[in-house]
């Protein structure tokens, strides 16, 4: 891949260099997330122009095959950002799967020592809870009206259509 470099720009060359596993290895999650997000739009950019360009090549050509060996630049590059792509969202997955049991771990220590953020045990309600303990009444806007009626018409034509069977 080291030779295949050469054929990018400097801001992507440095965005590939930001791929390799010793620099992955010092991000968290949300910054590889961000990461993930800046290699799946450049492997997105060079894919798209790849196509684009091999798409004009075919009447000329007349079949895609014979079009490909031309645009070998443009394929390539969107080859290092697939591979890239890769690299990173493995990390992605190894990270989040850590934080996945850091927070398991520590959510059971807590229901363990009595400390759980669920719901009280003892079934009666808590004060200082969320809201005054109603459901929210149906809105009687006109769109509101309109989308209730709607829905109750489906469903009777959905019940009608079963029934004639």
């Amino acid at each position: 891949m080291e030779t295949l470099l050469g054929i990018l720009k400097d801001d992507e060359r440095d965005l590939i260099r930001e791929v390799e596993a010793e620099r992955m290895e010092l991000l968290d999650e949300d910054e590889l997330l961000a990461l993930h997000k800046r290699v799946r739009r450049s492997r997105k950019k060079h894919t798209k122009n790849y196509r684009r360009s091999a798409a004009a090549g075919v009447a000329d050509e007349g079949a895609r095959g014979t079009a490909r060996p031309r645009h070998g630049k443009a394929a390539q590059r969107a080859e290092i950002f697939e591979e890239a792509l890769s690299r990173v969202s493995n990390r992605l997955a190894v990270v989040a799967q850590e934080t996945y049991e850091a927070l398991k771990t520590e959510r059971l220590e807590r229901a363990q020592a009595g400390k759980s953020t669920g719901p009280d045990s003892s079934g009666l309600p808590t004060s200082g809870g969320v809201g005054s303990g109603r459901t929210a009444s149906h809105q009687t806007s006109a769109g509101a009206k309109k989308a209730q009626a709607s829905s109750q018409a489906a469903n009777a034509q959905r019940q009608a259509k079963r029934d004639s069977k």
